[in-house]
Order: structure tokens, then sequence, then C-alpha cells
């Protein structure tokens, strides 16, 4: 059963949108209507770019909370509103426990995964309060028990579910705040850096549907979660 979305009009604000996911949630708010605005730091001429919507694009370092700011000012300039933020930059690095990761690792996972989120809602949120918005970000599966060779990975993710948690009871009746929480997505990356079955893998434009309900009015009534989006659960 095929899904659709009417976003006509609305302003949508995608980060790391040069990437799978990031890309593919362009494509398909872009497809409903919406007025897509997308940031990275990668940019769309740039060979490791897969965004291919027709959107407007921001060049940003999203760790750098200056760089942030003045992406959602030029949004909110542009086009008078803001109605929703996807944040899925993100990343993955790991292989080793904990005695042996280095503490740039560390960081880099917390900069790309956390702060990310936390900088482009802080930002976002005056404005998504005005016109009753949504965020949607970007947890993992891992992020709800430890494991072996990606514990700050995880506990970056479980960051993002809790600081998700935090925004929806923050700004009760104002806007909501959801996470969806992948396993392994089937991207070019991850089939050549990860084993295991891709067939078993959800792909962005599998995943992206349901970032588009959670920014929905058919899910008003859903704010706080953290949805699961890697097969049956």
């Amino acid at each position: 059963m095929s899904t659709e979305f009417d976003f006509d009009g609305e302003v949508v604000l995608v980060t790391g949108a040069s990437g799978a996911l990031g890309s593919g949630i362009c494509e398909a708010f872009e497809s409903a209507g919406a007025i897509v605005h997308a940031t990275d730091l990668v940019t769309p001429d740039d060979d490791d770019s897969l965004l291919d919507a027709d959107c407007e694009f921001h060049e940003a370092d999203l760790t750098d909370e200056d760089d942030v700011e003045r992406v959602v000012n030029d949004v909110v300039d542009a086009e008078g509103r803001l109605d929703a933020l996807c944040n899925i930059a993100g990343t993955w690095q790991g292989g080793q426990p904990i005695d042996e990761t280095s503490s740039g690792e560390f960081e880099t996972l917390f900069d790309v995964n956390l702060k990310t989120m936390f900088l482009a809602s802080k930002h976002a949120i005056p404005q998504l309060r005005e016109t009753d918005g949504a965020i949607v970000s970007v947890s993992a599966k891992s992020s709800l028990e430890g494991g072996e060779g990606d514990g700050p990975y995880r506990a970056a993710k479980a960051g993002v579910r809790l600081l998700t948690e935090t925004i929806a009871e923050e700004n009760r009746g104002e806007l909501r705040a959801n996470a969806i929480m992948p396993k392994t997505i089937d991207t070019p990356a991850n089939r050549e850096m990860l084993s295991g079955d891709p067939d078993d893998w959800p792909t962005p434009e599998e995943i992206a549907p349901v970032v588009c309900a959670l920014c929905s009015d058919a899910t008003s009534v859903t704010s706080g979660a953290a949805v699961p989006v890697y097969g049956e659960a």
C-alpha cells in the first residue's frame, strides 16, 4: 500500500542532506510538495554527495554553533517560517573496545551524532513553536543496550533519544519531537564497510516515509517516541 503526504507550502530543514538517508528524506519531502532546505558540510557538487533533490542547499559545519544559527536564520529569512527539522547528520566508527578507543574517535562520534542534533534543535525550536512544528532525529537500535566495539556510538545515539524525550517534554503542546531507530541501513557505504545481508537492511526510501509521517498531522498525538525502522521489531 502506497502512502502519500501533502506538505504543500511547508518548510523543512534536513541536516546531513548529502548522505544516503538525508538525501532520500529530502526527495520524499520534495515529492510531497514541501519547500526543502538541505544542509551539510559535503556540498552537492562533491563526489561523495548523494543529494539529488531540487532543494535549497546551505553548506555548513553543523558542529559549529555559529554555522547552525546562520542556516536556521537564512531558512526563516527566505521562507518566513519553519515547519519541520530533520536531524539526519550522523556517522559510525568503531571496532575496538573502550580501552583501545581514542579520545578523538569518541569526540567525533558525540560531535557528529549528538552535538549536531542539539545545536540544530536549539536554534530551530523557537521557530517551530510558531508553526506547531516537528523535529525528527536519528537514534539507533543499538542505543538501547551496551555492546562490543562501538560503545561511544551507542552512547551518542542514546543521547539523541534522551534529548528527543526532553525536547518533547519541554515543548508539550507547542511542537513535537520524535526519533527513529534504524539498525543497519542499506547504503553504498554500509555495503562496503559492514558484513551481513543487505537484503535484510531497510533502504533510505523505506525509512523516509516514516520520517514524513512523524512530521505530518497523521502523528499529531505522537511526541517523545523512539520509532523502530529496522524491519520487524
